[in-house]
């Protein structure tokens, strides 16, 4: 059975309150439940995490070494600044997505900067809650 770490970073528990027309209307505890619910059909083992201090986002990275065959991350704006996390998820050496509920391309000039996709094996960015289950559905195929 395949184990995936799903990371949730900040501001993500205010999904249904945030801004509902550009991240839907949605709870983060909705999402998780899709997650579970796709993940249970799917025989795969998911853990859920959702913070909003970079220190504890970096801890469960790097805890991830080992136990996870991949991670799918939400990094919200630590996308376009952490270099922090961008080297954990170098150093743990487990293939990792980077899911954004809206498309990071629209709007603010500063949201177009990634400095964490670049260390994925890919980025899913504008398709709402259901990037997140393409990811998970990525981790079913071999990339070789």
């Amino acid at each position: 059975m395949k184990r995936i770490l799903v990371i949730h970073g900040p501001n993500l528990n205010l999904l249904g309150q945030k801004d509902p027309t550009l991240y839907g209307n949605f709870t983060l505890e909705e999402l998780n439940q899709k997650i579970m619910d796709f993940a249970s059909k799917n025989e795969v083992e998911v853990k859920l995490v959702q913070s909003n201090y970079e220190g504890e986002i970096v801890d469960e990275l790097q805890k991830a070494r080992g136990r996870f065959d991949g991670i799918v991350i939400n990094p919200a704006a630590y996308a376009h600044y952490s270099y922090v996390i961008r080297s954990a998820i170098e150093g743990v050496q487990v293939p990792c997505l980077e899911v954004h509920i809206s498309n990071v391309h629209k709007g603010d000039a500063f949201r177009r900067k990634d400095v964490i996709g670049p260390v994925c094996v890919g980025v899913i960015s504008g398709l709402g809650w259901i990037g997140y289950l393409l990811a998970l559905e990525y981790f079913f195929f071999p990339t070789s």
